[in-house]
């Protein structure tokens, strides 16, 4: 499995992760829940749907 999430990318979905989260505890909701899903594709650095669409942010190595 090949990390196709950049740092950027890696920010903002755990940034997205605190605000559904807080968002489902404000309100009582399990909407809330929905948090998980940003903050393991960013634990991991690897985004199923970024690979069906063929989508990387994470900059590669310049090969020798």
């Amino acid at each position: 499995m090949n990390k196709n999430i950049g740092t950027t990318d890696r920010i903002i979905r755990i940034a997205l992760c605190v605000i559904i989260a807080g968002l489902g505890i404000y309100y009582h909701s399990w909407w809330g829940l929905l948090a998980v899903l940003p903050l393991g594709t960013a634990s991991i650095s690897f985004c199923p749907v970024y690979r069906i669409f063929g989508i990387s942010t994470c900059k590669t190595k310049p090969q020798a």
